[in-house]
């Protein structure tokens, strides 16, 4: 391994001091003078004609300067989307889900907002509302955009939004010749990412155009948005990303910030629109899945065949979802290697809360359905759950998905040590149980990153980006690569991040993508400022060729000894001193032939272990030991690497043992609040152990990959096998809560008191 002086090192997050003492300004804390209040009226149904509208009460308040419904918008009503422009600023005719916006009040205060919004009176006419899979494809089912677009272009003639297939060998066939085939539905629920942040945006006029402060994950998304659903150009949008309380994917894409800006620019004064917590819930959510899944295999325990037909229900609008389903889709196999495949990946309206990215990105869904079938292979052929699965993992540089990436690392050492480190094998308890499971998911391929480093004449250096930091560790990550490729103290860096007029575009900060893609071009940005210095020293002939220089310390060496960046800088530009520009660029290759556009840059894979001890009498599950396995490539600040993956696997109990969002047969949601709706409190935390396997093996800066998402992905299965090894029962339906798992004791007999 090269020697490294920043690069792999536990150092400071550059934000811990502001974070810790309470100094650091969110959207949500922020003012402008002048600013108006906005605050939503949502629908009380999930799907209703809206009659009308009396809006006089709210009107005659004082300190309220507007209210705005559907009618007095732009006709037809602008609408938005990353992938479809579906959603329209606020409801127009017809609610679709319920606690969807129908009117804003716009006033001086925020209680004065608040208090006008109860002065709105809606006359409504409830209509039936789709709110499950069955219900959404039923040939009668109401449509949710009759006339409207598809992901693929068509009108929709059903709510299937987007339908995708993946298929390589002849499944039918081997479905014919196999003898061992498990034939099983898993399901998967709604969940809220509870972000400790509530949602929040300010938007201002700005030279003709709007610009928005927000805590959003892909800042040149939403400056996209924003314009095309405004009309306005690209130039006229500023977007500026302030550092995040919380996203998980539910920043990821535009929420609030259409209205926010559409507001802003019809009073011509900044608007602020922020959520309690509680109606947090009526905002955003992951996808719900049903899936579907065929795996055949021979008497050896390898995989035969696997035929999978994944339900994703979206919401009501379509976000990111059909791109989440797609990518999801595209891994339905796993990380296995499988001959025979056949994948379909639907995403489907509902009257429910629109969904959008969260932690995985459509793997937990899948992955809880795939690694359940190892599961019931191994219960089935008597093979052992970790063995079946070192017979099924491809090897280094081994095709497992036919025209994509090879398998990039040694993925048999990482399961093996995830199940070490549980004590796989080892003498336990009655009704204590282990198990095991492995997730994966790619990146997003055929991306861009620019960086833009800037080297002052006394030294420093600034490094401009378009990633936001959402509590990953960005901003501290990328002054390490920039410390080490320059080679100087990480103190002399500032990174810029996320504001769409000053930094250079950044596709997202998602997809566990920033190290690797932005890393890259940070670390390109700092390899031409190194150039541009070898070229001034060979000019001012402190070195005789530009191949001859050599950098450390914050100094090139040249024929009187060590000079500094700074001198160097004051010797070539005089006294009117200045600073030299570097660029960077990330691109990756761009595929039309592949289904998602390009071949993935790396696989972001993960073992997951856990020991759960089961209560028969109350069917409470208790969690002993959560074990994380990564393949990181090389973790940059290994302390915030582990953070990140301690992180996941928290989350990853959530909608494992407890979350799930209830609705009621009219499509009304029932919990959404945070006294309503369940999370994992630090009462709720096992011991957790991860383990960073670095084996420099990555595409990103010094052989790293990109972590973060990972851990999330593959908790419930592990939790779920290890059930069933403590007291017998197979669930298939999460989350595995004690009335779920007692109602399976008690069905299969083995109910009762402990140890009986």
């Amino acid at each position: 391994m090269t020697e490294v002086e920043y690069v792999g090192k536990s150092i400071r997050r550059a934000d811990s001091v502001k974070k810790v003492t309470g100094a650091l300004e969110y959207t949500i804390d922020s003012n402008m003078a002048g600013m108006l209040h906005g605050k939503l009226l949502r629908s009380a149904f999930a799907r209703a004609r809206i009659i009308s509208i009396d809006m006089a009460g709210a009107q005659q308040m004082p300190g309220v300067v507007a209210v705005l419904t559907a009618s007095e918008l732009p006709q037809p009503v602008p609408r938005f989307g990353p992938v479809i422009a579906d959603q329209p600023l606020l409801a127009s005719g017809e609610t679709k889900y319920h606690g969807e916006p129908i009117a804003i009040v716009l006033a001086n205060d925020e209680d004065t907002a608040a208090a006008a919004i109860r002065q709105i009176r809606v006359e409504y006419e409830e209509l039936p509302a789709v709110c499950t899979v069955a219900d959404a494809l039923r040939p009668d089912a109401p449509l949710l955009h009759p006339g409207g677009k598809r992901h693929d272009g068509r009108i929709c003639d059903s709510n299937v939004c987007g339908e995708f297939e993946f298929k390589w060998g002849d499944v039918d066939q081997a479905k014919r010749e196999c003898a061992r085939i498990i034939d099983d539905v898993y399901s998967f629920p709604m969940i809220h990412h509870h972000a400790l942040e509530p949602l929040s945006c300010i938007a201002y006029p700005m030279d003709g155009g709007v610009a928005i402060k927000s805590p959003i994950q892909s800042p040149f998304i939403l400056q996209r948005v924003i314009a095309s659903c405004l009309g306005l150009e690209l130039s006229a949008v500023r977007v500026i990303a302030s550092d995040i309380g919380g996203g998980f994917g539910g920043r990821g894409y535009p929420k609030l910030e259409p209205l926010a800006a559409y507001s802003a620019m019809r009073t011509g004064r900044p608007v602020k629109i922020s959520t309690s917590l509680d109606d947090g819930f009526f905002t955003v959510r992951r996808l719900a899945a049903t899936v579907s899944i065929q795996t055949g295999f021979d008497s050896e325990g390898r995989i035969v065949f696997q035929d999978v037909k994944a339900d994703f229900l979206m919401g009501a609008y379509a976000d990111a979802c059909t791109r989440i389903v797609q990518k999801a889709g595209f891994l339905g196999c796993g990380l296995y290697r499988t001959p025979n495949a056949r994948i379909v990946s639907r995403a489907i309206y509902s009257n429910t809360v629109v969904s959008t990215a969260c932690r995985g990105f459509g793997m937990p869904q899948l992955v809880w359905a795939i690694e359940s079938q190892m599961n019931a292979a191994s219960r089935l052929l008597k093979i052992d759950p970790l063995e079946i699965r070192l017979r099924n993992l491809p090897a280094r540089g081994e095709v497992f998905v036919p025209g994509d990436t090879p398998a990039d690392g040694d993925w048999r050492e990482g399961l093996k040590k995830a199940a070490a480190m549980v004590g796989w094998g080892d003498p336990k308890k009655s009704n204590v149980g282990r198990g095991i499971a492995i997730g994966v998911k790619t990146p997003i391929p055929a991306s861009v990153s620019n960086a833009v480093a800037k080297l002052c004449a006394d030294g420093s250096v600034t490094v401009a980006v378009g990633t936001t930091e959402m509590g990953q560790g960005a901003r501290t990550v990328f002054a390490q690569i920039a410390a080490e490729v320059l080679r100087i103290p990480v103190e002399q860096i500032k990174v810029i991040m996320g504001d769409t007029t000053v930094a250079p575009f950044d596709l997202a900060t998602a997809g566990s993508r920033s190290t690797v893609t932005m890393g890259t071009a940070v670390m390109a940005a700092c390899e031409d400022l190194l150039i541009q210095l070898g070229a001034i020293a060979r000019e001012l002939g402190v070195i005789d060729r530009e191949e001859d220089a050599e950098f450390a310390n914050a100094t090139i060496r040249g024929h009187q000894g060590p000079i500094s960046y700074g001198e160097l800088l004051k010797q070539y530009l005089g006294t009117l001193q200045g600073e030299i520009v570097g660029r960077g660029m990330f691109q990756g290759e761009k595929d039309s032939s592949h289904p998602l556009g390009g071949l993935s840059d790396f696989w972001e894979v993960v073992f997951t272990s856990a020991e759960v001890e089961v209560d028969r009498a109350t069917g409470k599950v208790a969690v002993r030991k959560l074990v994380n396995v990564s393949e990181v490539g090389l973790a940059i600040n290994p302390l915030q690497a582990r953070a990140q993956e301690e992180g996941g696997l928290i989350m990853g109990l959530g909608h494992t043992l407890m979350e799930e969002l209830v609705y009621d047969e009219s499509g009304k949601l029932l919990n959404a609040g945070p006294l309503d709706y369940r999370i994992p409190t630090a009462m709720d935390i096992p011991t957790i152990e991860t383990h960073l396997m670095e084996n420099r093996d990555g595409p990103g800066p010094f052989g790293a990959k990109g972590i973060g998402e990972g851990p999330v992905i593959a908790v419930a299965p592990a939790i779920a096998d290890a059930v069933y090894d403590a007291v017998g029962v197979v669930i298939k339906d999460l989350p595995l809560t004690p009335e779920r798992v007692w109602s399976a004791l008690n069905a299969s007999g083995r109910g009762g008191k402990n140890g009986n």
